[in-house]
């Protein structure tokens, strides 16, 4: 008689950590990536009225560099982007819809290498893995927060953004898996990265999302002649985003005379492109 073999009962999800912040609640989820085979926490900021009956779902802002968004603690410089009081703010002056937002963590030291998705000699990255960071999206985090939480789904109610490296893996992100998210957030992003070849990619695409919201300072280097060229760049994207004619209310740039390159700088400009990205008043919700 063969006898069954035993299953080990399976293991249940690990209880978030719940972190009080100025607005809404923090959990802190833990994930394993099979992709990039390492640990990171993603940081689900819930709205104010989160569960508190009616069994609404919310749309959800996925943004890079979590350890940046939420608290000083974790924050480069000790400067952080005030997601939850801004988004909790704007929510209770009903100029946003009330909705998720997730800090994915970076992976500290190979923050770089996952973020590019080109070999690179400034920063001089020679081993990348941002090829494979649309798929740790998709595969990974998505699953991970719309199992967990009330989510809405569909690229409608589904938004990415960064800074800097972070913003570029966003742009990259799109051109690479379009028809996920429909809202884009990207700050100062690295475009002279491998010869700008980001700039060559996008001029050949087509399939943008709905909306787009772009940042830049005139003084993210502190260098006059490369202030002037990483400002261009962000110009001449959003010149090519502008050819795409997908209407007048797709796209908003803004060129922040003096701003500079830091989470303050990225922090002031948030509550804009939350306004814009995620409208109360939107009529498609």
């Amino acid at each position: 008689m063969v006898r069954p073999i035993p299953q080990r009962p399976k293991a249940k999800p690990a209880a978030p950590v719940a972190v009080p912040i100025a607005g809404g609640t923090l959990h802190l989820q833990e994930l394993r990536s099979r992709i990039f085979r390492n640990t990171r926490l993603l940081r689900v900021w819930l709205p104010p009225d989160y569960g508190k009956g009616g069994g609404a779902r919310y749309p959800v802002l996925y943004l890079n560099d979590g350890q940046n968004l939420f608290e000083a603690s974790t924050a480069f410089g000790g400067m952080h982007w005030q997601v939850g009081e801004t988004a909790s703010r704007l929510i209770g002056e009903k100029k946003i819809r009330p909705l998720i937002i997730v800090g994915i963590d970076n992976a500290g030291k190979n923050r770089a290498r996952e973020y590019l998705p080109y070999k690179s000699r400034d920063p001089k990255v020679p081993i990348v893995q941002g090829t494979s960071y649309p798929n740790f999206l998709k595969r990974e985090v998505l699953p991970f927060v719309e199992g967990r939480y009330a989510v809405l789904t569909g690229s409608a109610n589904t938004g990415l953004g960064g800074s800097s490296l972070g913003g570029l893996i966003t742009l990259y992100t799109q051109l690479a898996s379009p028809g996920v998210f429909g809202q884009l957030l990207i700050e100062s992003p690295s475009l002279f990265v491998a010869n700008r070849k980001i700039l060559a990619e996008c001029r050949k695409f087509q399939d943008w999302p709905p909306r787009i919201y772009l940042g830049m300072g005139t003084h993210e280097v502190g260098d006059a002649e490369k202030d002037e060229k990483v400002t261009n760049d962000v110009r001449e994207l959003a010149s090519i985003l502008s050819a795409a004619n997908l209407g007048n209310d797709w796209l908003k740039v803004r060129i922040e005379e003096g701003a500079t390159h830091s989470e303050s700088a990225w922090a002031d400009r948030l509550p804009e492109a939350l306004e814009f990205l995620y409208p109360a008043s939107d009529p498609g919700h």
